[in-house]
């Protein structure tokens, strides 16, 4: 997919559809716009996956189960005369002609068709799109013996070292098997519109250009996650791949079936982790320092106050002089991506409780969540 500009992680992160380096990343996990986090410095687990997977069928076994359930994407750009057109994968989600890809797979696009296992293809609608975790749900009319579900897994039982299998349409070339383990699970990617995607599955499973939108399955055949981004160096797949986790897909495909679009709650804020042992040296407590209070959010309106200096500790800057939120709603948030995640599982207009420390006294304030913007 050559018109979409790449998606990063880091500086040299590629979307899998798409070619060209982004913009370096910030620095740790954000509940705002324009913000990232850049945890995929290495791979966890870096072996290949032999031949067969083991603990479930064999990869053989998988494809066939798996294959006709596996289409590829054509968009064609509304501009320019509908001459750029843009390639990814998707996967059947119901009996109701709906399938699931990525968001930049479809994004801007003046057509989009779909291309089943038999080489039978039909124009796609736009169901909705949601930037945020980088999905998009597309239908077809077609007919109902081309319409077999993948059935999704719970992405939270998915363990580093567990086998997994890609299918999709690399540099156009359909029906194309991979095959890998989980090399790592709860990293986090960037989506198009800078906001985070959590949870999201590292595997070392070949993923290329075009691969954007398929699954990436388990050793039953089921999806784990729909396949998102690759790290690399050279623009092809370096081993390093991350797939958007199946049960952000159940969540976001549902959302977007209904109303055909998605609220994402909203706290406003830019935040760096204070872990225990940093903690314990800056005489703060552990927990979340509040980086950026962004105006006209409920951050903002609650009073958030942000950090206003930094210290240096073990060649690592960290913040200070700002609030360290230590709980959210009841749980304790001891790291950035754990209060991403208490946010994400909220709703717009949720009232929460936020347990923070400024100037050494602990307080607990009510905040009210707004929609996050586009």
């Amino acid at each position: 997919m050559s018109r979409r500009p790449a998606f990063s992680i880091m500086a040299a992160l590629l979307a899998a559809a798409g070619v060209g380096a982004a913009a370096a990343v910030a620095t740790y996990a954000l509940v705002d716009n324009g913000s990232t986090t850049t945890v995929v410095r290495q791979v966890t687990v870096g072996s290949s996956q032999p031949a067969a997977a083991s603990g479930g069928i064999s990869i053989g076994e998988i494809y066939e189960r798996s294959y006709r359930s596996v289409v590829e994407i054509t968009a064609t750009d509304g501009s320019f005369g509908g001459q750029q057109q843009a390639q990814g994968s998707g996967f059947v989600y119901d009996t109701n002609g709906n399938i699931v890809t990525n968001q930049h797979v479809v994004d801007g696009a003046g057509s989009i068709s779909v291309r089943f296992w038999n080489g039978s293809t039909y124009p796609a609608e736009l169901v909705g799109s949601d930037p945020s975790t980088d999905l998009a749900v597309i239908r077809v009319d077609a007919p109902a013996s081309l319409l077999e579900p993948l059935r999704l897994a719970d992405s939270s039982d998915v363990g580093v070292g567990d086998g997994v299998v890609a299918i999709g349409s690399p540099f156009g070339l359909e029906g194309t098997v991979t095959s890998g383990i989980v090399s790592a699970v709860h990293r986090q990617m960037t989506a198009p519109n800078n906001f985070t995607i959590n949870d999201s599955i590292q595997t070392d499973a070949a993923i290329n250009h075009g691969n954007s939108g398929g699954p990436l399955l388990d050793e039953q055949g089921r999806v784990i996650g729909v396949n998102a981004q690759i790290e690399s160096d050279s623009g092809g797949s370096d081993g390093v791949g991350f797939a958007v986790p199946s049960n952000t897909v159940r969540s976001i495909a549902s959302q977007l079936l209904e109303s055909g679009e998605v609220a994402h709650a909203y706290l406003g804020i830019r935040m760096v982790t204070i872990p225990a042992g940093v903690a314990e040296q800056l005489d703060l407590a552990t927990g979340v320092e509040v980086t950026e209070v962004r105006s006209s959010t409920p951050a903002a309106e609650a009073r958030l106050e942000a950090s206003t200096g930094t210290t240096t500790v073990n060649g690592q800057e960290y913040p200070t002089g700002g609030d360290v939120i230590v709980s959210f709603d009841g749980a304790k948030i001891s790291s950035a991506e754990e209060l991403q995640s208490a946010v994400d599982a909220k709703r717009p207009g949720d009232a929460v409780s936020i347990t923070l420390v400024r100037d050494g006294k602990r307080r607990t304030i009510r905040v009210t969540l707004d929609t996050r913007p586009s």
